[in-house]
């Protein structure tokens, strides 16, 4: 997989930190991180990512609200992160949906198919 530009939406810190180190060391570039709705999707608007990790529930706003704000624009490679994976397919059935806590494996796979559906595959 080629090295991408990712934002990581997250609104716990120390989860936030932990995720941006695998990221890269998986090879990525987090371009930014925002741990609110409206600073999610200020940042990919800013930032233009190739990809979008996103924690779906924030303490302020949604990430799944910030996805569907973001994708208005233009279709975007974008995975949830969720305590809950079951509430987000329950509002975005075709989503692409890692459960926490979650293996590296799991991570991986997740952003293949999301990058795959974003192409239109």
């Amino acid at each position: 997989m080629k090295a991408l530009r990712v934002l990581l939406v997250e609104d716990d810190a120390l989860v936030g930190i932990l995720l941006a180190k695998l990221l890269a060391a998986m090879g990525h570039d987090v371009c930014a991180t925002a741990a609110t709705e409206a600073d999610a999707v200020a940042a990919a608007t800013r930032h233009r990512p190739d990809l979008m990790i996103v924690d779906a529930g924030l303490r302020q706003g949604s990430g799944i609200s910030a996805v569907e704000e973001i994708l208005r624009s233009a279709p975007l490679a974008h995975v949830f992160v969720s305590g809950d994976p079951g509430r987000v397919q329950v509002r975005r059935p075709d989503a692409v949906v890692v459960g926490k806590p979650f293996r590296e494996a799991e991570l991986v796979r997740a952003i293949e198919i999301a990058l795959k559906v974003a192409a239109g595959s």
